[in-house]
């Protein structure tokens, strides 16, 4: 599968990636699947496209934007700087 985001990764498929990871880590199954349709995140290339996204969406949680989001987004940042 390839993602084509014109607005803000281009066709860097590390960062469309990491926002679709992102925004499905309240679904767990799905974000399970979206990880192992793109085997750069986890790794190190996927790395800070992965920790951008992650630092863009907590600061858009702190403005009061989809506060759902807080708890595991919180989990994914401490989970990449363990990496």
């Amino acid at each position: 599968m390839r993602l084509l985001d014109r607005e803000g990764w281009g066709a860097l498929r590390r960062g469309s990636a990491a926002t679709l990871h992102a925004c499905s880590l309240l679904q767990e199954d799905f974000a399970a699947h979206v990880r192992d349709a793109f085997p750069v995140l986890g790794g190190t290339a996927g790395l800070a496209a992965e920790a951008t996204v992650c630092a863009q969406l907590l600061r858009t949680v702190s403005r009061g934007d989809d506060p759902t989001l807080e708890g595991p987004l919180r989990d994914w940042s401490e989970e990449l700087r363990r990496r």
